[in-house]
């Protein structure tokens, strides 16, 4: 049986294209309804307050850092959305006095432009971003020395086999618009995909690449990090494929309600928690990772209702 087009780009798949019973079961959960999708390999937090849900963010950080040592170096791959918890992060190293000097950290993507990542003297660059609100702001005598850093950047399949030689104690990332993590968006409706998205399987084994965003995507980013400015975002971008992100030990998710909207974290959680991965919709593939976090900003949490603005 045929699935149907996209509402949103018809040429792409995405969670459109899903049967209409998972979606009206995902926009009837309330908190309880998603407290009760927990299982082991998939725990669910709320948090009053942003200034709780970011220190939460931060603190695992600092608890991948204070891991690291020289003969196990070992760190955690974090998101350019949400960046609130950045500052905090550069904050508690300092306060701490916690040398960074074992300890990694991997970008999780970064802008492609022509063929070539931007480098940070663009104004959406995700390392300039990393590095001006978190590892800038570190005492240079606790400083992660450069080569620690890893951006997906130039070999990117040197990036990848960073993750076979340093521990990835967490994965961090946000929830896109169109259910991704990273730059993991959904796929075109081409070629052997035309009428059935990737199998799970065939999605875990994308690597580090350079992907065509999906057109929601690109919409999200002018909207979160340009004002509104669509034609400042590239239309391409590398990012951290399902390869490596199964080689964290661990995956944290932070839903602070204003990047993917409430129909959008009630639906990835559902999925994750009936393990019903399906590539339109990313990051249910998470389903089969062992250990996953979902983490939601009550005041974000929101309604699935009708509500004229």
């Amino acid at each position: 049986m045929s699935r149907p087009l996209s509402k949103l780009a018809p040429e792409w798949w995405d969670y459109t294209t899903l049967d209409k019973e998972i979606l009206d079961d995902a926009s009837k959960l309330d908190e309880k309804g998603i407290k009760q999708l927990a299982r082991p390999s998939f725990q669910v937090a709320f948090y009053d307050t942003a200034q709780e849900f970011y220190c939460a963010e931060a603190l695992e950080y600092i608890e991948a850092f204070k891991q690291a040592t020289p003969s196990k170096p070992a760190g955690i791959c974090g998101p350019i959305g949400p960046t609130e918890q950045l500052p905090l992060v550069a904050r508690m190293v300092n306060a701490l006095g916690i040398n960074l000097k074992n300890a990694h950290f991997w970008g999780m993507d970064e802008w492609v432009i022509d063929g070539k990542p931007v480098d940070v003297t663009h104004p959406m660059s995700f390392a300039r971003c990393d590095k001006e609100m978190c590892f800038n702001r570190v005492d240079r005598k606790l400083r992660m020395p450069e080569e620690n850093l890893h951006f997906p950047t130039g070999d990117l399949e040197k990036y990848s086999r960073s993750y076979d030689a340093v521990r990835c104690v967490v994965m961090q990332g946000g929830q896109g618009e169109i259910k991704h993590w990273a730059f993991n968006d959904p796929l075109q409706r081409a070629g052997q995909h035309k009428d059935q998205p990737p199998t799970p399987a065939e999605f875990r084994q994308l690597k580090t690449r350079v992907v065509k965003l999906h057109p929601v995507t690109i919409i999200q980013n002018a909207r979160t990090s340009g004002g509104g400015n669509v034609a400042l975002v590239p239309t391409h971008a590398a990012t951290v494929g399902p390869f490596e992100t199964w080689k964290a030990e661990k995956i944290s998710i932070w839903h602070p309600g204003h990047h993917d909207n409430p129909m959008g974290i009630r639906l990835s959680a559902l999925m994750i928690s009936k393990r019903a991965p399906d590539a339109s919709v990313p990051m249910s593939l998470l389903a089969d990772h062992p250990n996953v976090h979902f983490h939601y900003l009550r005041p974000g949490f929101g309604k699935v209702e009708v509500e004229m603005h």
